[in-house]
This record gives structure tokens, sequence and C-alpha cells, in this order.
């Protein structure tokens, strides 16, 4: 048995830390690996060998700053997880194996407020179907990250607010699905995986803290601090579309009256339009027309701009991020709605906090949430699913060994019963 301080327990901890920092990143350089590991370069380099030669890892050269490196990554082979997002109009999932290639993707349309029955079923169908299109064998699931949008309660699971999302109250999606596909099930809402899937992928790489703004049917933030998604103890942080901008406003799905997402969602700004555009107007139309010059859709644009900037700056007050991350439909407007968010940002921010903040649209689309969930499995998956049975001369390993330094890690997402490596019949 290992003892706590022995050389064999100091050097499988070493092991996971290198594992873990080529899973999140999916690849690095042995430098880079150093680097964010902390450790020394002669043992990353006999580290790298090690797992290696074991198949755990694979090395292929390349290039950084000009001179010859190797880049290192997990092994094809090591095992595949799975994304699915449910969006109120669509279902999306991927496939990705551990060395962040997607393998396979794909959307299709659907109710989700209808019947939550009805949208695991669906998921349970296209996931099977995509992990065979894969040709990798169902037994290399690892896990699957799920996405909803509404608010998970962190303790119990399940999704508690009838107004978000009526069909689905007081389901727990992560057993509903794991039960389905067999699997471990990660879960967490739409805008907590945007900003995760920003993070590892797309604008905010190299952001230790940031708010990731979505707006569709409902405005939602997902907020990383100190590089890990910031839920709250009830699961319900980040809910900027209800910051109240006027007592005397529209009423709210929510109750209240005048919140943010009653002057920006699509529900409320497309009816603004429609009579001068037609009943069948989306907002990526109004986006698509507001960048051809439509007077209309740019002036809408700017306006929800404008107010989104408001409830910005309220988090740039609160929580000082240093990047605000803008996705959705919206985020293709590009200065046509980042400009008026930094006007406002810049009237009623502190001026200090607002200096510091970059403001930047995606670079990810529709598909940020489900590249997020692909992030949540290589989060929260332990290290011995790699480790063992390749390295077992070094003995078992403790799941849920602590991250490495700067690695983006997500904080309170739970699987059902049974997370490891088991098939999708």
């Amino acid at each position: 048995m290992e003892t706590p301080g022995s050389q064999s327990s100091l050097h499988r901890a070493n092991l996971e830390r290198v594992v873990r920092a080529v899973r999140m990143a999916g690849s690095l350089t042995q430098a880079e690996i150093a680097r964010s590991t902390g450790l020394s370069a002669a043992t990353v380099s006999n580290i790298v060998r090690e797992l290696k030669d074991a198949g755990t890892v694979e090395v292929t050269p390349t290039s950084a700053g000009g001179r010859r490196a190797r880049s290192v990554s997990l092994s094809g082979d090591a095992g595949i997880v799975v994304g699915v997002d449910f969006g109120h109009s669509h279902l999306r999932v991927a496939v990705g194996n551990l060395a962040h290639q997607v393998l396979a993707e794909e959307t299709e349309p659907i109710d989700v407020d209808a019947s939550a029955a009805e949208g695991f079923d669906r998921a349970e169908r296209l996931v099977k179907r995509l992990v065979e299109a894969t040709g990798v064998g169902p037994g290399k699931v690892i896990g699957v990250g799920l996405g909803v949008p509404g608010p998970i309660d962190v303790e119990s699971g399940t999704l508690g607010s009838t107004a978000i999302l009526p069909g689905w109250s007081g389901t727990n999606p992560s057993e509903e699905l794991s039960g389905r596909l067999g699997v471990g099930v990660y879960v967490d809402n739409d805008a907590n995986l945007g900003a995760l899937g920003e993070l590892v992928w797309g604008s905010g790489r190299g952001a230790a803290d940031l708010a990731y703004i979505k707006v569709a049917s409902g405005v939602g933030a997902g907020l990383v601090i100190s590089g890990q998604i910031y839920r709250g103890p009830g699961g319900t942080a980040g809910e900027i579309g209800h910051i109240t901008l006027d007592e005397s406003g529209p009423v709210c799905r929510c109750g209240n009256r005048g919140c943010l997402e009653t002057f920006t969602a699509a529900r409320y700004v497309l009816p603004l339009l429609q009579p001068s555009h037609g009943p069948d107007l989306t907002m990526a139309e109004v986006v698509r027309l507001a960048r051809e010059g439509d007077p209309g859709c740019r002036r809408v644009i700017g306006d929800v701009g404008r107010h989104i900037g408001s409830g910005v700056a309220n988090l740039c007050n609160l929580l000082n991020p240093s990047r605000v991350v803008l996705g959705g439909d919206l985020a293709e407007a590009g200065e046509l709605v980042l400009g008026p968010i930094r006007e406002s940002v810049s009237r009623y921010a502190i001026p200090s906090a607002a200096r510091q903040l970059g403001i930047v649209p995606g670079t990810l689309g529709g598909r940020a949430e489900v590249l997020g969930a692909l992030a949540l499995v290589l989060s929260e998956m332990g290290d011995s699913t790699l480790l063992d049975g390749t390295l077992s001369a070094e003995g078992s390993a403790q799941p849920g060994g602590r991250p490495a330094p700067g690695m983006p890690t997500v904080a309170g997402a739970r699987p059902a019963e049974g997370t490891g490596t088991s098939a999708i019949a």
C-alpha cells in the first residue's frame, strides 16, 4: 500500500497532475506542462515518457516560439466523452475524445418546454446513434455532460423553476439520462456551460475571471471566478436577466416587473419588429438585417446592447471580472451591440473596474454550450480511469484530486451514481 509522502505516492500524484493538465488543455508542450503543474522540466520529461510507453498519451513534433517542441495529448483511444445541450428549441449532441477533438456532432429541433420525457428519449436516441457513428466502442464512453436552460439545485440536482421549464419541474436530469445511457452524467445550466466552453476553447481562454452573457429566449450569465464556475449555494448565481431595470416595466415570467430580460430577450424584443418585418422574424434574422443596414433592426440591437450594458455594469461593480463574453445569436451583431454595451458600462460602472474590463463576442457561437458540456466531463472525471490498468505498478489512484494550478475546474457539479467507464447499450 502507498503511504502519504512516500516516493510511490508522490510519483502517482505527479502522474495525475500531468494527465489532468493535458486533459483540460487538449494538448500542451512539455514546457507548458511544466509551467501549469509547477513540476521541473526533467520531471515532466520523465513522466511524459512513462505515460507514452503506457499508451496513455501521444507525443507529436511541433514548434513553440520558433523552436522545436513536442506536443503532448491524451491517446485517441483512451476514451470518449459526450455533450448534450437542451436549448428551448433545439437538442445538440457532440461526441469528443480526450484530445479535445469532436468526432461527431448533430443538432435537431425540439420544443424542450413541452415534455421532459420526450426530451430525454430523443437525447438517448441521438447519443447512441452518434457514439455508434464514431466507430468507438460504447464501453469507451467515460461520461456525459448535460446542459439545460434553467437553474439546477446544487443539493438535489433537480430543476425547481416552474416558470422557466414548467414541463421539467422536479425532474433530476442527471438521474434521468444516466438511467437511459448507463454512464455517469454531469449536469449544469446552459449559461454555465457556455462560460466553460468559451473558457476552455473560445474567447475566454487565458482569463481567470469572466462572465459569459447568453441572450436568447431568456438572459443568463455564467460566472467564472478564479478559474472556476461559480454557482452560489442554491445554484442560481448568474441570473442577470432578473436584475430590475424598471419597477413599472413589463411583467416578467419570474413575476417581477421590468427585469433586464423583458428588455433584451427574444420573446420580448421580436414583437417590436414583427409589425414591420413579419411574424416569423427570428433574432438571427434581426442581427443579419441590422448588419445589412436595416434602421429598425439597428435601433433595436442598439437598445438591447445598452440594456445589457446596464446589467454588465452591475456585474462589473460587484465582481470586477476581467472579461465579458457575449454569446448567442446576438454576438453576431459585432460592434452594433458591443459598442452600446461598452457605452453603458462606461456610464454606470466604477471607472477603475470598467477600464480593466474587456467585452468581446464569443467565438463558439451556438456550439458553446455543447462544447462546454464536453469540457464539464473533462473537468470532473477522475484521472484513475486513465491511469489504472496502464500504470498498475503505481498502485490505485484516489479520484477527485486537487486541480493543477491555473487549470479551469467546475465546482459543485456531481454525477449520478455509477460514474465511470461503462457501456451505452
